[in-house]
């Protein structure tokens, strides 16, 4: 496992864990950031990442990205 914040820009993982609070991890699920979904960098942007998941995009810094476990 890595975080998705190292991850590579068109590559596609899938989520394993999600680390941090109750309230960060509720906040993650309801953009579409659970356990089992396919997530792919789009870009990298100044710090931060844009995101594909669940058919949609989605902009992360990349301490919300650490926290995500591919």
């Amino acid at each position: 496992m890595m975080p998705l914040g190292m991850a590579r820009v068109g590559e596609v993982n899938v989520i394993r864990r999600i680390t941090g609070r109750d309230e960060v991890r509720q906040h993650l699920a309801e953009m579409g950031f659970v356990v089992g979904e396919e997530v792919r960098v789009v870009c990298e942007l100044s710090g931060n990442l844009i995101l594909s998941v669940k058919d949609s995009r989605v902009a992360l810094d990349k301490s919300m990205a650490m926290r995500i476990l591919v």
